[in-house]
């Protein structure tokens, strides 16, 4: 499915409601860091990755005279955790730092987030609900979401229309094109053997849950019926051969594959379009969005999204200034000129805001160049899906460890060399006793 970066994919999706007590090691954020109000200008370190922060920085300093921000760019997502995990030990923590839902709980376990609810939750209408839950646990919020994430499906329509395709509406036409092409020599998705997102993705939208509370413990299924129901299509790709298999880790060779016209679809966000402009050569013009695939019967559902999208800016609760640090990240995502900056893929990271009101984004956000006269209806496609995006779809506090496990498994699944539901069962032992060794209560 090609849903994620070159680098290792950090899921992007809404946090549900926890209850944390009994299950993780969280603390109330009003801890003795906190300080509701302190006199005088401060100075907010802010710790992240994403391209335009330094510039949205600069312009809050020049408008700010009683806070201002001291950015710095960390390399990426892995390093933010290893720099993070250090400074909270060492007592030092940044005021805000740029995140990703799934670490969200974790952080929160280990008592690192201040609850900045009473300073940001005025201001929750402003925000998309989906982009909203990232940054909360529990019905408390920890930071402001950054950006969001529609979801949906590009594709080729010189090759469709060549062979008498329509833009598949559920997954059972998914696999239907995908048989068709495959007689003219064409994949219809990519599945790459270090990626598990698609397995994941196609689970939260057909309503799993990997992870849940159950009284006072956590409780993993990652064979429910959602799961499951997502494990057939995959298989059924895989079985009849309907996927390329291509790695990202020769990205270039990814990319010119779909220039080409080895692979005809890709279930994407925003910002994937970029890297798509900038790498093709021949096929300018030939690429329209349609829906998400939706499940037999079934009502439109959109995946909470991937890496890079979803972004929140988090306050930690070794801050200071908690309140001036909250309303600092709530100016970064609300400030028109800061989320234009950040929306842009030349003068940002290219993800789509997570405002509900973003009307005025769409254009910025699909590449005309890749689409050409698919362009407008394209516009509506990308905001009729944040109406559709899951939020109810909850991280562990030991996601990070099992994604690794589940990448290994997943690579066999892609060259054939067990099942879908073989690296399900294992991963519902390795999760269940994984959670038991780091001493959280867990049932299976």
């Amino acid at each position: 499915m090609n849903f994620t970066s070159p680098r290792r994919r950090f899921a992007h999706a809404a946090v549900a409601g926890l209850a944390l007590t009994g299950l993780l090691s969280a603390c109330d954020g009003s801890g003795s860091g906190a300080d509701a109000k302190s006199s005088g200008p401060v100075t907010l370190p802010f710790w992240g990755w994403a391209n335009g922060q330094e510039a949205v920085v600069t312009a809050f300093n020049a408008s700010h005279k009683d806070i201002k921000i001291k950015y710095t760019k960390v390399t990426d997502q892995l390093t933010m955790q290893k720099q993070l995990t250090n400074a909270v030990k060492a007592g030092n923590a940044p005021c805000l730092v740029q995140n990703t839902a799934e670490y969200v709980t974790s952080w929160v376990s280990q008592g690192a987030l201040a609850d900045v609810s009473q300073y940001v939750d005025s201001a929750k209408g402003k925000f998309n609900p989906g982009a909203w839950a990232s940054a909360q646990v529990q019905g408390r919020t920890y930071g402001v979401p950054t950006s969001s994430s529609p979801n949906f499906t590009i594709y080729r329509t010189d090759v469709f229309e060549k062979y008498g395709i329509k833009p598949p509406a559920t997954w059972d036409d998914f696999i239907a094109a995908g048989k068709e092409l495959k007689k003219h020599g064409v994949k219809i998705t990519n599945y790459a053997g270090e990626d598990p997102s698609t397995l994941e993705v196609l689970a939260m939208q057909a309503g799993a849950h990997w992870y849940a509370i159950d009284g006072n413990s956590w409780k993993v299924a990652f064979q429910d019926a959602g799961t499951l129901k997502a494990a057939k299509v995959i298989q059924d790709i895989i079985d009849n051969d309907l996927n390329s298999t291509l790695s990202f880790a020769d990205y270039a060779a990814v990319q010119r594959n779909y220039d080409n016209g080895g692979t005809a679809t890709r279930q994407i966000s925003t910002w994937q379009m970029a890297g798509m402009a900038q790498n093709f050569t021949k096929s300018f013009g030939k690429w329209a969005l349609s829906p998400w695939p939706t499940f037999q019967g079934e009502a439109a559902k959109t995946p909470a999204g991937t890496n890079l999208t979803g972004s929140v800016t988090l306050v930690t609760k070794q801050c200071k200034n908690q309140e001036q640090a909250a309303q600092a990240a709530l100016w970064m995502s609300t400030d028109a000129g800061a989320v234009k900056t950040m929306s842009s893929p030349t003068t940002g990271n290219g993800v789509f805001p997570a405002l509900a009101d973003n009307q005025s984004y769409v254009a910025g956000s699909i590449s005309d160049k890749l689409l050409g006269k698919n362009y407008q209806p394209a516009r509506k496609v990308v905001t009729d899906s944040l109406s559709t995006v899951t939020t109810d779809w909850a991280f562990g506090p030991n996601w990070t460890a099992m994604f690794s496990e589940m990448q290994a498994g997943w690579a066999k699944v892609v060259n054939k060399q067990e099942k879908v539901t073989d690296l399900l069962a294992h991963m519902q032992q390795w999760t269940v006793q994984d959670l038991k060794s780091r001493g959280i209560s867990v049932k299976g």
